[in-house]
């Protein structure tokens, strides 16, 4: 097995930074890694899922845990092994989220993901941050108006 991590504190309301990371279908308008995605149901386990990444092969993937504005997963399955990603968003202090995203990597294809995918992964996650909280701001900048 091979896992990926990254996490930040980002400045933001919690409910907010939720809606933006469980809108799959606007994710391409903020996230610099997603070109484009869409959730086939509402974001419960169970649901499937599609996305393409940037520099990487569009894919399936099913939400195998939502725990409201807390925690979500989902995974997709690789030639011989899996790809699944944990999110987790906690609230730190007065309008700062922790976001912590993990990626577990399975099978034969884990020394291609540690040699080549798991370092871009990394820097993408933590570019995706970095537009999280520019959204949330953006949006925040939007109610106050």
């Amino acid at each position: 097995m091979y896992e990926i991590t990254a996490q930040a504190v980002i400045t933001g309301d919690l409910d907010t930074v939720w809606e933006i990371m469980t809108d799959v279908k606007g994710w391409s308008s903020w996230d610099p890694h997603e070109l484009d995605a869409r959730l086939d149901g509402p974001f419960v386990t169970g649901t499937t899922g599609w996305s393409k990444p940037r520099g990487g092969p569009a894919t399936t993937w099913t939400l195998t845990e939502v725990q409201d504005r807390r925690r979500w997963a989902s995974e997709c399955g690789l030639p011989g092994g899996t790809l699944s990603g944990v999110n987790t968003f906690d609230l730190v202090g007065d309008r700062k989220v922790r976001c912590v995203k993990t990626v577990h990597v399975t099978g034969p294809l884990v020394p291609l993901f540690r040699l080549y995918f798991g370092p871009r992964i990394r820097r993408d996650m933590l570019k995706t941050f970095t537009a999280l909280q520019a959204e949330a701001s953006r949006r925040a900048a939007d109610v106050a108006e």
